[in-house]
């Protein structure tokens, strides 16, 4: 199972370089903004609630596919290209079974 999520995120991330190519913005951007999400991880500063809901909202597919979808609907690249980057990031985080944290624990989260 844990091999047939990591090719379905594969896809997704495929799906979000697509995307990106339709922006028409220079690919080391693509690749300079990738980690940028990760910023969301500062919220564990203060406790790992506060921390965990942070993370979560940055990482949500839901949330992204808004901010891409609003962007589209109004557009707007810059907002496209957040959603973009957004969905892309995720999607390799879950390759790496980094998934959606529970605030118990930084480590504790929905894949494993």
């Amino acid at each position: 199972m844990k091999n047939l999520i990591r090719l379905e995120e594969i896809m997704i991330f495929g799906l979000s370089i697509y995307l990106f190519s339709l922006l028409n913005y220079s690919w080391w951007l693509f690749w300079g903004l990738l980690l940028t999400p990760d910023l969301g991880m500062l919220g564990y500063a203060l406790n790992t609630n506060f921390g965990a809901i942070v993370y979560n909202v940055v990482h949500h597919r839901g949330l992204q596919l808004i901010i891409y979808f609003l962007g589209a609907f109004l557009g707007i690249r810059i907002i496209m290209l957040i959603g973009v980057i957004l969905f892309a990031h995720s999607s390799l985080d879950r390759v790496f079974s980094f998934g959606l944290k529970y605030i118990d624990n930084f480590k504790h989260t929905h894949l494993n």
